[in-house]
Parts: structure tokens; C-alpha cells; sequence
């Protein structure tokens, strides 16, 4: 696949490269890694013609988007396309040592509350361009309503209602019509969000991390169909289901964002042993598979090295013959209804 082909959002007027670039590992979870080092990952995918860059405050409590704003500020603002999200605000935190030992052990000392209301999505954005250093970005992502980040139902939907009555979305709506943004999306990290998101707001895109990768197609029951009627795009955030497609099925492995259970181990396993009958990479299955799907316009990985961002771009060229895609239906390991990339040898 041409990693610098376009597929539009939706009705907007946004397209965007299929493959991307994440940027949550910039945001340090496990621990930091050198500056050095994420700038020559972003600069080595900006290099090869990687021309969208997707971050969040969340992100390292707001390391990544300093990360990603340092090195785009570099370059001619029509040359990438930017994203970032919405709906928390930071203040200076009052315990840097506790902050430590929470999400992001190499983040930053902020403290972060969740706001959607249309003061707390304006607050959010201006903070986000104050980190970034830039002026505008092109599409704003409404982050994490959902039940792990929320804590219970009910308080998602108090969630829903503040973007709603808080007047969240019409501030998104306003930055949008007035062309200060090309295109509102919303992440999702859990089956059942996408169809609470659209029976109440016109959202563009959804950024879906791990209901729909090699190893789970969840979303193709309501999710994805659902996204297809209605003609809204969606962006893939987890393409290596948060590692364990990338690193192969090792014991240390991640999947989730927590050490891969047994049973997807035994299911990545099985997978690689049939990529390796075909002299295929995994992770090319992996980063492939999923642009496929009709409503799928971008895959967008998290490397935080430059070497991972040279892997991407073999695995996302990589030729894949059809036999393989067969030979994992046949054996259960992808669902029968799952699209699947053709044209391979």
C-alpha cells in the first residue's frame, strides 16, 4: 500500500493519509525516554512523507503535544495535517511525586479535570495550542467518555449531557462552521459509545483504539456498520492492538494497554504461524487489515523511535498475497464478514 494516499473524512473537507502517526507513546507511560529520541521519530516519519499527526493533553499530561509542536513548528503549516483532543484541562499539580506514579511515569507535573462543557472544550484547545506552539489545528477529537475513564454509566451519561447542555459540542460546531477546524471527531476505546455519540451529535470520525484489529472485530457488529450508514469515517488508534501485533506473541507483551492474557497470546500465536507460512511480517498483516473496512480512512500506529517508524513504513508496503487472508478465515482467526484487503500476488 502507498502510505501517502488520501482517504476523506467523511463529508468534510479533511483528508488524510492512510497511514499516520500516534502520538500517545510520546506521552511517556512506561517511564521517559529521551527527547532526542522523539524528535527523530517524528522528524523520521515527517521525512518519508507521514503527513498527519495525531496528540492529546492526556498524552504525557501534555508531553506529547509540546513533543509533536517542537517539530512541526519547523515546517510549512500546509505540509501535515494536525489532530488533537478535547475535554480536559490542566492546572499546576500539588503533588508532583503521586503524579509519578500514575498513567504517564514520564509525564509531566499537571493535574488534569474533565471538562466538556463550552468552557472547558474552549480551555482545553487554547492550552493545546499553547503547548503545541502553533495557531490552528485541523480536526478536534472529544476524548475519553467512556466508562473506564469515567468510572460508571451514569456518569458517562453526565458526561454526554455536558457536551450536550454544558454547550460542549456547539463550541465544537462553532470552531468548525467558522472554519477554524475542518472536522470534530470522538475517540472510542469501548464497543458501545459510537451509537451513544451519533444518536446525539454529527460527528465526523470516530478514533477507535482496540475494538476492530487483526485479533478482535467487535465493531463490525453495530460500530463500524453503523459508522458506514451514516457516512462517517473513522481512524484506527491501535492497528498493533497497543503492542503485542508489533512485538509478536512474547510473554511480556502488551494488549490493551496491560500484559496480554493468555488466550491472546495463544490467538497471536496462531496468527504469526500462519503470516510466517506466508512470509509475511505481522505487524504488515496487523497495519494493514484494518484500512480495508469502508469507513476506515487512516491507521495511525505510535512509534517512539525512529526505527519503529522505518518498520511501519516496510510493514504498510509490504505486499500481502490474498491465500493469507483466506488461510485466517479458514482457520477462525478473523471473522468471515471481516473486509479484507485485496489484490496481493
Amino acid at each position: 500500500m502507498d502510505h501517502k494516499q488520501r482517504r476523506r473524512i467523511a463529508r468534510t473537507s479533511l483528508s488524510l493519509p492512510i497511514l499516520g502517526f500516534g502520538g500517545a507513546t510520546l506521552g511517556d507511560a512506561a517511564g521517559a525516554i529521551p527527547d532526542a529520541q522523539a524528535q527523530a521519530a517524528l522528524e523520521a516519519a515527517y521525512a518519508a512523507g507521514i503527513a498527519h499527526f495525531d496528540t492529546a493533553p492526556w498524552y504525557g499530561n501534555g508531553k506529547s503535544e509540546l513533543r509533536v509542536g517542537q517539530m512541526l513548528r519547523s515546517k510549512p503549516r500546509n505540509s501535515f495535517a494536525l489532530t488533537t483532543k478535547v475535554g480536559r484541562v490542566y492546572s499546576r499539580c500539588v503533588d508532583p511525586e503521586h503524579a509519578s506514579q500514575q498513567r504517564w511515569r514520564g509525564g509531566l507535573p499537571f493535574s488534569p479535570v474533565f471538562d466538556y462543557s463550552a468552557a472547558g472544550i474552549a480551555r482545553s484547545y487554547e492550552q493545546s495550542l499553547l503547548r503545541l506552539g502553533l495557531g490552528s489545528v485541523d480536526a478536534l477529537v472529544i476524548h475519553d467518555i467512556d466508562e473506564g475513564h469515567q468510572g460508571s454509566a451514569e456518569q458517562v451519561a453526565c458526561r454526554l449531557d455536558e457536551l450536550g447542555q454544558g454547550g460542549g459540542f456547539a463550541a465544537l460546531t462553532a470552531l468548525k462552521q467558522s472554519g477554524e477546524i475542518a472536522a470534530i471527531g470522538a475517540g472510542v476505546n469501548r464497543i458501545g459509545m459510537i451509537p451513544k455519540f451519533l444518536a446525539r451529535f454529527a460527528i465526523d470520525f470516530f478514533v477507535v483504539a482496540m475494538p476492530y484489529t487483526l485479533l478482535d472485530q467487535a465493531a463490525l457488529d453495530k460500530e463500524l456498520a453503523l459508522c458506514t450508514a451514516r457516512g462517517v469515517s473513522v481512524v484506527i488508534g491501535a492497528p498493533f492492538a497497543s503492542g503485542i501485533l508489533a512485538s509478536g506473541p512474547l510473554a511480556d507483551a502488551s494488549y490493551g494497554y496491560r500484559q496480554a492474557p493468555a488466550d491472546m497470546l495463544e490467538k497471536a500465536r496462531a496468527i504469526l504461524r500462519i503470516c510466517e507460512r506466508h512470509d509475511v511480517p505481522l505487524g504488515a498483516a496487523a497495519l494493514q487489515f484494518p484500512l480495508a473496512h469502508p469507513a476506515v480512512v487512516s491507521v495511525i500506529p505510535g512509534p517512539n523511535h525512529a526505527d519503529q517508524v522505518r518498520s511501519n513504513l516496510a510493514w504498510m508496503a509490504q505486499a500481502i498475497p490474498d491465500a493469507l487472508w483466506t488461510d485466517l478465515r479458514a482457520a477462525g482467526l478473523i471473522r468471515a464478514d471481516a473486509p479484507v484487503p485485496s489484490g496481493g500476488p
